[in-house]
């Protein structure tokens, strides 16, 4: 037990406490929470496998499940479904990504209210989808007019969303202004020093971009979002936008650090010039179209990955009583597409494997054997080290 304890605090170091005390609660309610924050102790628990090595070599995101699939408005102004979260993105086997998913449908199914039976016929979906998509060799992407069932009902639901809607959700009106709601939920109050830190910035970005005034800072908090990177330096800004108080805009302004996957990667990787710059470049990669905004910034000596906090951001919810397992199988089999497609598309550049390579990886079939019976050992591997998690935060070994 002292050894999960261990790398779980050491890998945590350092973080901001007020929203790392958060993550360690979040991760406390159930399997698939601690599988999302604890990345790097999945990746520390991957057994040696013919599997990985056999497998071409991809572009992969690196912290691949469920939840890391959504929709966002392209910088194009076309809304997409697509892998949204590329913090830990590498160079790696393209198993990697696949035995990742694949534990999160076991892992999660708890959560989709499925039975085990249900989530392994959902993992063959994704299997045979990606498997398919990857040997017909032809890169494509799902929008709006191409999306079907579940995912194509989020992408229509999301036609009813304005912004000025979304501004209310997070901010406050005072007369014709806004300022930023701390509820505790989704934003905590900076530190002076923070605020300065984060204007100036802004400051210096805005003067170097063809309108500076849609720029102009009119608050700054702290961000809570997401599950892994709870307590990574990370901010949510109110900008004038296009004027107050409907036309204004919100920016996330978000730390990047090294990718938990790199102490176990043996394949080496291309010199960034910063984190932030790993991050952004291979979400470019590997999306057919990017996020509005998505920059690689420095705040000082710091790498950060700024973008638009956008109305159309959304996830799919996927449940066994609100859909039969026919929509379910075609969500998950949207998704297996989808890794695919973005492996494609970034395939050849910087070390990852041909277009050729990958197809011929889709045509085989003995990896697919291996990858559902190596996802069934992460998956009960990821259960037992929950349960030894929660002995270790009920005994106040995870108290700030």
């Amino acid at each position: 037990m002292a050894n999960i304890v261990r790398r779980i605090q050491d890998y945590n170091a350092g973080r901001d406490p007020e929203r790392l005390q958060m993550k360690y609660r979040n991760m406390r309610s159930n399997a698939f929470v601690f599988l999302r924050g604890s990345c790097h102790l999945f990746y520390d628990r991957l057994p040696s496998s013919d599997l990985f090595k056999s497998a071409p070599l991809a572009w992969i995101c690196g912290d691949l499940h469920l939840e890391n699939f959504g929709s966002y408005k392209g910088d194009n102004r076309l809304v997409y479904f697509d892998m949204n979260d590329f913090d830990e993105a590498v160079l790696a086997p393209a198993s990697w990504e696949l035995v990742r998913f694949l534990t999160s449908v076991l892992v999660g199914a708890d959560t989709l209210s499925a039975t085990a039976a249900e989530a392994l016929v959902l993992c063959q979906s994704f299997i045979d989808a990606y498997a398919a998509a990857l040997a017909q060799g032809h890169m494509r992407w799902v929008e709006r007019d191409t999306a079907q069932g579940i995912v194509g009902d989020l992408l229509n639901s999301l036609r009813q969303r304005q912004r000025p809607h979304h501004l209310n959700r997070r901010t406050e009106r005072k007369g014709k202004q806004r300022i930023l709601r701390l509820d505790g939920k989704k934003a905590l109050p900076v530190g002076a020093k923070q605020r300065a830190r984060i204007t100036a910035f802004m400051q210096q970005y805005a003067a170097q971009q063809p309108d500076p005034d849609f720029y102009q800072v009119l608050d700054v908090a702290r961000r809570i979002a997401g599950t892994g990177s709870l307590g990574v330096d990370r901010y949510v800004i109110l900008v004038h936008g296009k004027g107050s108080p409907d036309g204004n805009y919100l920016l996330d302004l978000k730390q990047a650090l090294p990718s938990a996957l790199l102490p176990h990667l043996k394949v080496a990787q291309p010199k960034w010039k910063s984190e932030a710059h790993r991050v952004v470049e291979l979400q470019r990669r590997c999306q057919a179209v990017s996020m509005a905004f998505l920059q690689p910034v420095m705040v000082g000596k710091t790498s950060y990955v700024l973008r638009g906090l956008q109305p159309s951001e959304d996830r799919v919810t996927l449940d066994r009583p609100s859909h039969t397992m026919q929509e379910l199988q075609r969500a998950i089999g949207t998704m297996g597409k989808i890794v695919a497609w973005d492996q494609l598309r970034s395939a050849g550049r910087q070390g990852s494997a041909s277009a050729d390579e990958l197809i011929d990886f889709g045509q085989r079939k003995k990896w697919k054997r291996q990858l559902m019976d190596m996802a069934l050992d992460c998956a009960a591997q990821v259960h037992k080290d929950w349960l030894t998690y929660c002995r270790a935060y009920d005994d106040g070994d995870f108290t700030l």
